[in-house]
């Protein structure tokens, strides 16, 4: 799509926008200006699960545990924290008959069993869009497919997947990995993706498993997800002008370490990742003139404005908003929540 509009810096960190002022212009006053992408931040997968954990916190009471973390971001973790959840590894870790929320990634089915037997209520917060790749594996399993799975080992969201159909799954963890693959049926293999991967990486890995297996399916809608491939998108449109590119998200959020690698593969000449603005470094900034900024699917808006606001008080104080999409999608609170939450109205009403 495309630039369709500059913010005002006012709304972001007390910078000044002019209708009408050309970029020229604009970046004359400091002579350092912040390009901010848009689309950034929240998606909708995320925004449904951290709302689970919090009305799950108001209707039951704390404590509410979590399986794994909620989303891959520190703040967020901390946040809900604070307000009564405790993240737990496994199952196990949960007392008998308590609450737990699994997370956005998805679990496998062995997952759900173990809850059964220890009689946790358990509520599924995993993100719609991920749900629609664990239809997609139990489907092609069913007709007796090889599948294989494009995605990150050890990553939950694969494991989760996996544990599907893990007697027709094979990972693929890269394009340096197709080489490997052998199926039984070259004319009934099909892939599947982790949602949160690099959309160009992913594309030439199944370029290269295509080299050795003409016949091989591709999933009936895209695996990655909406919000990683709009990050993306945006990212490499503002990433050549960018002496370096600051990424907002954890270490451990797939799609916010994709962002640092897509900015760097579309021309910016330095990229970074950060939870907070404290982490920046300021001879990152030294000699820049433009810093473009971003954050990943995980991460509130709240950590991106004080960014914006480091990077004010050492000059960059004009930022130009780059849109390259409009995101309205929404998901629904998961049912057992809804259920209990409609229930809880009706007693008080």
């Amino acid at each position: 799509m495309g630039r369709d509009g500059l913010a005002a810096a006012a709304g972001y960190c007390g910078g000044t926008y002019d209708e009408g002022v050309t970029e020229a212009q604009r970046t004359s006053r400091t002579g350092k200006r912040v390009i901010l992408a848009k689309p950034r931040g929240y998606c909708a997968g995320v925004d449904r699960a951290v709302q689970t954990v919090e009305e799950a916190l108001k209707l039951y009471g704390a404590p509410i545990y979590v399986r794994k973390q909620i989303v891959h971001n520190k703040h967020v973790v901390r946040t809900l924290e604070a307000q009564g959840a405790i993240f737990v590894e496994e199952n196990e870790e949960v007392p008998e008959g308590a609450t737990v929320i699994f997370s956005a990634h998805g679990v496998a089915p062995e997952v759900y069993e173990q809850a059964k037997e220890r009689s946790l209520k358990a509520i599924d917060a995993t993100c719609p869009l991920v749900t629609k790749v664990h239809h997609e594996a139990k489907r092609f399993a069913a007709e007796d497919y090889d599948i294989l799975l494009i995605g990150h080992e050890g990553h939950e969201e694969v494991i989760g997947t996996a544990g599907e159909a893990p007697e027709h799954i094979q990972l693929v963890d890269g394009p340096e990995d197709a080489d490997r693959i052998t199926v039984r049926d070259p004319n009934k293999v099909v892939w599947l993706s982790q949602t949160t991967l690099s959309v160009d990486e992913t594309m030439e890995t199944v370029a290269r498993l295509k080299k050795r297996l003409p016949m091989l399916q591709s999933p009936p809608s895209d695996d990655i997800c909406y919000a990683t491939s709009n990050r993306q998108h945006v990212v490499k449109e503002i990433a050549a002008e960018c002496d370096v590119v600051i990424v907002v998200g954890s270490r451990n959020s797939s799609n916010s370490v994709r962002l640092v690698e897509v900015a760097l593969d579309a021309g910016a000449r330095a990229g970074h990742l950060v939870d907070f603005a404290r982490e920046i470094d300021d001879a990152w900034l030294a000699g820049a003139r433009t810093v473009g900024l971003t954050s990943g699917a995980s991460v509130p808006e709240e950590l991106v404005q004080e960014v914006l606001a480091h990077l004010a008080e050492r000059g960059f104080t004009d930022v130009e908003e780059v849109v390259t999409a409009n995101e309205r999608l929404t998901f629904s609170l998961p049912q057992e929540l809804k259920r209990d939450m409609k229930a809880a109205a009706a007693a008080q009403g």
